[in-house]
């Protein structure tokens, strides 16, 4: 008795289907990417590069520190992450133009005019330790607080607010209210609380 040979199967059909189906699910699906913070960064340090002191008055410096504990200190004191937006807030605009708080310089801007722009700057520096839960959360407030400044000055000047602006009316309110915030390398305080 001589075995019966089974018959083998076109494959090359199923190669076509299945890169098909491949192609068009990669076309239809979404990817979810990360979304990054916005940051200038300074620009790489080379061995010419100068050495700049940098002539800063105190109180146009805001000091934010979180802490390997995820701790927050604004200047020394500790506070929850819930009311720095409110600390970044009124260090940036600086209502009552308070000695303590930044400097203001006039300058004219396109589509407003003369406008106090503030001196200040959030000198930002986190512990090896923090989580990257609060350094979001810190960034967050920090970007919160520049955002609600500029709404209000759009508001004031346009009578839109920020993101309803054309991007002329968005250079001018990004010049009154620029975002400036300088982000030290983490430090390692893991044996010290806030302070």
């Amino acid at each position: 008795m001589s075995k019966r040979k089974t018959p083998g199967l076109n494959t090359g059909a199923m190669s076509d289907i299945s890169f098909l189906l491949l192609t068009f699910f990669l076309l239809t699906s979404s990817i979810n990417t990360e979304q990054g913070i916005p940051r200038k960064l300074p620009p790489p340090k080379t061995d010419d590069t100068p050495e700049m002191k940098a002539d800063i008055n105190k109180r146009n410096v805001l000091n934010v520190l979180v802490n390997y504990l995820d701790q927050i200190s604004v200047n020394g004191e500790v506070i929850p992450v819930s009311e720095l937006k409110d600390k970044a807030k009124e260090f940036f605009s600086n209502p009552t133009n308070d000695p303590s708080l930044p400097e203001k310089v006039s300058k004219p801007i396109d589509g407003i005019g003369d406008f106090a722009v503030s001196k200040g700057v959030v000198s930002l520096t986190n512990d090896q330790g923090t989580s990257y839960n609060m350094y979001v959360q810190v960034q967050n407030e920090l970007q919160r607080a520049v955002n609600e400044l500029r709404d209000e000055t759009s508001l004031q000047y346009f009578g839109k607010k920020y993101n309803a602006l054309d991007s002329a009316a968005q250079r001018a309110v990004t010049a009154a209210i620029p975002m400036s915030i300088s982000e030290a390398p983490p430090m390692d305080y893991s044996k010290a609380p806030a302070q």
